[in-house]
């Protein structure tokens, strides 16, 4: 097989759960300003030490965190085992800067292995290739190093094999001693920070040999900003198995240079920040998450939605309670989202199509008024349901619509009824059984 069909093959299971959760989680909670803070702020590495010597999240269970994404429909999860601070939350024999040194005194990343693996959800391990704790990571110069305008560093020489060596070893160590690993989620490169710069052949290859049916995004030669030549006709071997666009639902989704769609998954934050901050009370509602993943999905793409849990280890309360609503609505319309993409017909003014074979899924976001029209459905279709309880949903041929001969009609309400509210006000969702 190439590439591409290697790359088919591994991502079978990964579009079809079509919905993930993100947790971002380290020594970043405690000061509470978003994981990026001590490159934001510029903090030295002794003034950042404090975070690591007060480490002590009383309350994490992950136990709690598994049934949550489970109860809200997620499938597989990825959780950040090393960020850009370099802070291992497993237990690495390459570094003492690792929550096993802190009052934690444990290796976190085995509890939510062995928590998730146990909620049936696939299991997925971020690693970030840039360490702003390790003293062979460049400093001076480098775009995002917190000591990148020190000039106490401009003519430090970095021994930058020797990052790699402890780089490709952490890898190592994740892919070989927790178990089975779904996805391993990279992040992320930049300037001349990528490819080969990693050493991304040698390092695909030693995972691949641990792990041969784990799926990689494509962040060892891009980033959030670009998908890299997983989008070309000759990816690189490294160009990953999924493409990951952040904070965007692409236009029109994902597709190669022939127009054939790729594997890809929107990242996307419940509220401004990937890690825990307090003051950032931005937070979308469940109405507006549902619709995104809806909007995946009818373009062949997944939604990995992050979570950033606080210095004592609790997922925000705002957070749980928005994947809590989320779970009711999935309960009932699950099968519109699990095994579906994009559907042969156009995007409806009203909402979207997914679709699965011969079932065709129409995510109604808007009432209308009249009785609604369904586009390119005429003598199409054997039966109409509503998901959600799979109540009989009538097509209709009203006095007032014999002029759209090319359009399907359905309403929820009597047949004369002209205006009506829609069952379910975030989407409603109805299943058309087309004729084979």
């Amino acid at each position: 097989m190439n590439l591409v069909e290697e790359r088919t093959k591994r991502t079978q299971w990964f579009l079809k759960d079509r919905f993930g959760m993100f947790i971002h989680w380290g020594l970043y909670s405690i000061p509470a300003r978003g994981e990026w803070i001590r490159s934001n702020e510029k903090i030295s590495k002794e003034d950042y030490r404090v975070y690591f010597d007060e480490f002590n999240p009383i309350n994490y269970d992950p136990k709690s965190w598994a049934r949550a994404a489970k109860d809200a429909g997620m499938k597989y999860v990825v959780m950040t085992a090393k960020h850009h601070d370099g802070f291992c939350l497993f237990d690495s024999k390459l570094t003492d800067y690792k929550a096993t040194n802190t009052k934690a005194g444990r290796d976190l990343i085995k509890e939510y292995v062995d928590a998730f693996r146990e909620e049936g959800l696939k299991i997925g391990l971020y690693y970030s290739t840039i360490d702003w704790y390790h003293d062979d990571f460049p400093h001076y110069g480098d775009r995002h190093h917190p000591m990148r305008e020190n000039i106490a560093y401009k003519d430090f020489e970095h021994d930058f094999e020797n990052y790699l060596e402890y780089m490709h070893g952490q890898v190592r160590e994740l892919c070989t001693n927790y178990g089975k690993i779904d996805i391993l989620w990279f992040d992320f490169s930049y300037d001349d920070m990528c490819g080969e710069k990693w050493k991304a052949t040698e390092l695909i290859n030693m995972v691949r040999s641990l792990q041969p049916d784990v799926i990689i995004d494509n962040r060892l030669e891009a980033s959030g900003e670009n998908a890299g030549s997983i989008r070309t006709k000759n990816p690189s071997f490294f160009a990953g198995d999924f493409a990951s666009p952040e904070q965007i639902i692409p236009p029109e989704g994902l597709v190669d240079e022939d127009g054939h769609s790729i594997p890809w998954e929107a990242c996307i934050t419940m509220n401004n920040h990937w890690g825990y901050c307090s003051n950032d009370k931005n937070f979308k509602s469940s109405k507006m998450i549902i619709r995104k993943l809806v909007e995946c999905v009818s373009k062949n793409g997944n939604l990995l939605l992050n979570v950033g849990p606080n210095a004592k280890g609790e997922i925000p309360i705002e957070s749980l309670n928005i994947l809590k609503e989320i779970g009711k609505w999935i309960k009932d319309n699950g099968n519109s989202i699990y095994n579906c993409g994009k559907s042969s017909l156009p995007k409806p003014e009203w909402g979207y199509y997914t679709q699965n074979g011969n079932k065709l899924y129409a995510h109604i976001f808007e009432p209308s008024i009249g009785p609604l029209g369904l586009s390119g459905l005429t003598n199409r279709v054997k039966k109409v349901r509503l998901l959600s309880d799979g109540s009989e949903i009538k097509i209709i041929n009203p006095w007032n619509t014999f002029d759209f001969e090319d359009h399907m009609f359905i309403n929820f309400g009597s047949p004369g009824q002209l205006t009506y509210p829609l069952p379910n006000n975030i989407d409603t969702v109805v299943e058309l059984e087309l004729l084979e």
